[in-house]
């Protein structure tokens, strides 16, 4: 087949598919009536960008960071889920009711995406805001939120955190026991479980504790990129047994972080140069490795978009160590589906949050992955699952668990 017709039979695929990516984080700057996902932000999605690589159903994140486990954390983290759960409503209500709508089901997934609108979903990163209670978890139900991590980076009260691999002591030695009482009312809830960030540990203890099948809403194979973030196989069986889904992520140095570090290092080596030549002061290597992803990516873009055409041409970008693209991400979808199967895998972008790799770096380029899996010989019925069948009937059966009396 030639690359005209993988092409053309792609985009008759992606077209005709649900396109689902599980995990995008938001800022709430972009929650404004004058700065809104309506426009064409410089963010890695917004309306525009999904309409223009066909991305159909954005679950947005409402992420808080890991504090103190005291009264006052708990209380600064639930007023920030609260505001991010709020930010999210007012994009779908009041700033693009005509383009895009919140789903609480798969069913509301199917109906909205017929509109020809694009697909909002709400899930939680981090337990940490419930603080000690319980009843938040009913209550961030009814907000939207269709699935909750327990932790992110650094122990809670509910779980320890993959840190624990990275040398934080171990708090729990997996699930608290009030970590056991939460599955128990998520479950109640039909809240789907995610298992990012969560140590291997905890892992295990919740497939053990709960009664419906988990997600890891952005994690990839550790077989091939040895991670802490990412599953090991026996995790992976784990999941499979549970009937679960590993949503597959387009993060750099989780898909292969020798080709991350090499590419990141020369990126560095070179904006140091063209600061030289300028004339002007940059960071050091060590300062740019300290800053948060996103602002080490803004960060290289300012010097090399702003680099004086002469120098853009003694400067070959092209010369650069190749970077993690979207071949790499199709690597790890197809080593997970030989381990564990097609029914329990499908696919993340950590967008807005530190993912983004070669060829999918922002919504509008997510036509590519689907190209990628017509080029491996995946049938559309199988890209349909990886793109949204199996999420979904994870979703269907948390909630049909839920719905039981």
């Amino acid at each position: 087949m030639s690359s005209a017709d993988f092409i053309a039979k792609a985009k008759d695929i992606h077209r005709r598919v649900v396109t689902l990516d599980t995990h995008c984080d938001i800022d709430l700057s972009h929650f404004t009536a004058t700065k809104n996902y309506s426009q064409d932000l410089d963010t890695q999605v917004s309306l525009p960008k999904m309409a223009a690589g066909g991305l159909d159903v954005a679950w947005l994140i409402v992420y808080t960071q890991q504090g103190e486990l005291n009264t006052a954390g708990y209380s600064n983290a639930y007023d920030n889920a609260l505001a991010k759960f709020e930010a999210i409503h007012r994009l779908c209500e009041r700033y693009a009711p005509n383009d895009m709508a919140l789903a609480l089901s798969s069913e509301d997934v199917r109906r909205i995406h017929a509109l020809g609108k694009k697909v909002v979903m709400i899930g939680i990163e981090n337990g940490y805001p419930i603080g000690n209670d319980l009843r938040k978890i009913e209550g961030f139900y009814d907000l939207g939120g269709r699935y909750m991590s327990l932790s992110h980076n650094g122990h809670n009260q509910l779980c320890d955190s993959h840190t624990g691999e990275l040398g934080e002591p171990w708090l729990h030695n997996g699930l608290s026991d009030f970590g056991k009482e939460a599955i128990t009312e998520l479950n109640k809830c039909g809240i789907m479980i995610d298992v990012s960030h969560l140590s291997k540990k905890s892992i295990q203890d919740v497939i053990e504790c709960s009664k419906t099948p988990i997600i890891a809403s952005h994690s990839s194979a550790r077989a091939i990129c040895d991670h802490s973030r990412n599953l090991d196989d026996q995790q992976l069986q784990w999941l499979k047994d549970n009937g679960g889904v590993i949503q597959t992520v387009a993060f750099k140095s989780y898909l292969n972080n020798s080709k991350y570090e090499a590419r990141q290092k020369a990126e560095i080596a070179l904006v140091q140069r063209i600061a030289s030549v300028m004339n002007i002061s940059c960071l050091t290597e060590y300062q740019v490795m300290q800053l948060p992803m996103m602002q080490r990516r803004a960060y290289f873009r300012k010097y090399v978009n702003n680099m004086p055409l002469a120098l853009q041409k003694q400067f070959n970008i092209n010369d650069l160590p190749p970077a993690v693209d979207v071949i790499d991400l199709v690597d790890h979808i197809d080593y997970i589906v030989d381990k564990i199967g097609v029914d329990h895998v499908g696919i993340s972008s950590d967008f807005d949050g530190g993912g983004g790799i070669a060829g999918w770096d922002d919504a509008s380029e997510t036509f590519n992955v689907t190209l990628e899996l017509v080029k491996r010989g995946y049938t559309e019925a199988q890209i349909e699952k990886l793109w949204s069948g199996n999420l979904m009937r994870v979703l269907d059966e948390v909630r049909a668990f839920s719905m039981k009396d």
